[in-house]
């Protein structure tokens, strides 16, 4: 475990209950300075309870967390002093312009004029905004709002920032602008990104480290390409035969460059590990099974997989609980 002055976030035992709900159960983990970290897992996980843990929203019921250096229960002002958190939900005002909108948000944080103006002007140039500053923001589009709140959560130079699904709802062109705009964030400041979302490309795509969270704990943390390893067969083979799918699933199961073989409807899926080269050696062992291929498709484990192989389930397939974790998100839900 890293020490507090070395990391960003340091948990130890962080644990909330509420009642007899234990929402986060004794995590413990460490981001590194500088790093994007992710945070994944189906809804009712403990995600958004550990963030706003983290953010000093909620007390722990045991346990302790730094973040950026100062403790989540013992200095909560000044941990609110060094992080910029952007909810899910857009929260610009609409009646203000983009730059108004900026400018008071640092006076809330009390940066001086002259340091607030310089920054806003160029945090506004940064998320392509300076030439819409001056109009109100309710002409902007949902994507403007969105780069708009990510400057406005930066006026005060965090050490770190915590989204909480940044692109959710924004078309292909606005969330790609978002992602060059964090990963151009990333590259240019010492910033550290605690990033949660429900998108396994977008986690992929940004993130250094990814955490996945389920039933209040962490059940793998590595980086993309790490927890594709922790699963065995790097590669899905999936393969329509024109016999009996049981029986050469059976068959399947007894060669050595096969790591498993699950049916689903007429397909069956061969997790192997170099699935291009392992084609001739499948289709022999088909045939000897007494049947043949009819189609076959090769592609790489998604992180999506590493998922539901954690998990169990895919992301939403429980009804949304959360709705920010500014606004009361996180809490147990009463039936």
């Amino acid at each position: 475990m890293m020490e507090p002055d070395s990391a960003a976030i340091l948990t130890e035992d962080l644990t909330k209950r509420f009642g007899n709900f234990t929402a986060v159960d004794s995590v413990n983990f460490e981001v590194r300075r500088g790093e994007v970290f992710g945070m994944l897992g189906p809804n009712g996980a403990g995600k958004t309870t550990l963030v706003r843990m983290l953010t000093t929203l909620l007390p722990p019921t045991s346990g302790r967390a730094t973040v950026a250096g100062e403790d989540i229960g013992r200095h909560a002002r000044k941990v609110r002093e060094r992080i910029g958190v952007i909810p899910q939900a857009l929260t610009s005002d609409l009646d203000l312009t983009g730059w108004e909108n900026v400018d008071i948000y640092g006076c809330f944080y009390g940066v001086p004029r002259s340091e607030r103006h310089k920054r806003a002007h160029r945090l506004l140039e940064m998320v392509r905004l300076s030439d819409r500053a001056n109009d109100l923001v309710a002409t902007y589009s949902g994507g403007m709002r969105r780069r708009l709140e990510i400057a406005r959560g930066l006026i005060h130079s965090p050490r770190v920032l915590f989204l909480d699904e940044p692109t959710i709802g924004l078309d292909p062109q606005s969330r790609r602008a978002v992602w060059d705009l964090l990963l151009e964030l990333h590259n240019e400041s010492e910033i550290t990104v605690s990033l949660t979302t429900h998108y396994m490309d977008e986690a992929e795509q940004l993130c250094d480290r990814i955490a996945i969270v389920d039933h209040g704990k962490i059940i793998a943390l590595d980086t993309p390409a790490g927890l594709k390893k922790l699963v065995n067969g790097s590669d899905r083979v999936e393969v329509q035969v024109d016999g009996n799918s049981e029986q050469v699933a059976a068959s399947l199961r007894t060669q050595t460059y096969v790591s498993e073989v699950t049916i689903d409807g007429d397909k069956l899926i061969i997790a192997t590990d170099d699935g291009a080269h392992v084609i001739p050696r499948l289709i022999e062992s088909v045939e000897s099974a007494g049947s043949r291929v009819t189609s076959l498709n090769v592609h790489q484990l998604s992180l999506e997989d590493v998922f539901i192989r954690f998990t169990g389930r895919t992301l939403r397939d429980e009804a949304a609980k959360k709705v920010s974790f500014l606004v009361g998100a996180g809490m147990p839900q009463q039936r």
